[in-house]
This record gives structure tokens, sequence and C-alpha cells, in this order.
């Protein structure tokens, strides 16, 4: 893929739910209740249960990664301002989309942008890729 300066590239959609949630807690061994336990996510304030923060910086990496091969990313890095929150019995879409800052010496910056229900969920997300 060929990259120029202030190119927007194309958005990706991630389906997060309650059973990736579960996959996600067991692979990685966070088992923290507010992302599987409804009752304890709201009585510590949330509005529901949310997704791990880093499954959500896990799939802007992937999107990252997926731009020009996972040999390529050189640095990666973002913010996490507001969670995604999972309702039971339902997907919701965590959107990536990013565009290019400055390319030089074969290595192109990318901004990253994370949605989840029209809400920013990462700030400041930004990669660097050897192109």
């Amino acid at each position: 893929m060929s990259f120029v300066t202030g190119q927007e590239l194309a958005p990706k959609t991630y389906k997060i739910n309650r059973a990736l949630l579960k996959q996600y807690a067991d692979a990685s061994g966070d088992q923290n209740p507010i992302h599987q336990d409804e009752a304890f996510a709201k009585s510590v304030g949330l509005p529901d249960v949310i997704a791990h923060g880093m499954l959500t910086m896990a799939l802007a990496g992937k999107y990252l990664s997926d731009l020009n091969g996972s040999q390529s990313v050189l640095e990666f890095s973002a913010k996490f301002i507001k969670p995604v929150v999972v309702p039971a019995n339902k997907d919701v879409e965590l959107i990536i989309s990013a565009k290019v800052g400055e390319i030089a010496d074969g290595i192109a910056k990318i901004e990253i942008t994370a949605v989840c229900e029209d809400v920013k969920v990462l700030g400041v997300a930004k990669g660097a890729i050897r192109i």
C-alpha cells in the first residue's frame, strides 16, 4: 500500500460483545468484574460492563499493523479517555480510522481515531510504520 501525507485511511469496524470480553479475560488473565458482572460494574459507578482498555488498544494496534504488516510497526501509543460500554446481548461497534501524518525517511506517522457509539474512546492515539 502506498501512503501520502494527509491521506484518510479506510475505517475498520470491530464488533465487541460480552462473549469477546469473556474470551479476552480468559486469555489475558484479567478477570476484573467490571468487564463481566453488570451489577458490580454499576455498583462502582459505571453505566454497564466495560471492555478491557487493553482490548480496545489491541484492536487499534491490529488496525495499525494491518496497514503494512505487523513487522512494519515501529511505535504505537494511546491514552484511554472513555470506556467502551458493552450491554448484554448486544454487539457494539468500535470504529478505528486513521490519517497519515508526516512521512520521512521511509516512516509514516499515523494518527488513529477510535470511536464507539459516537464517543471517542482513545486519545492521542498514534503510531509509526515503516513504508
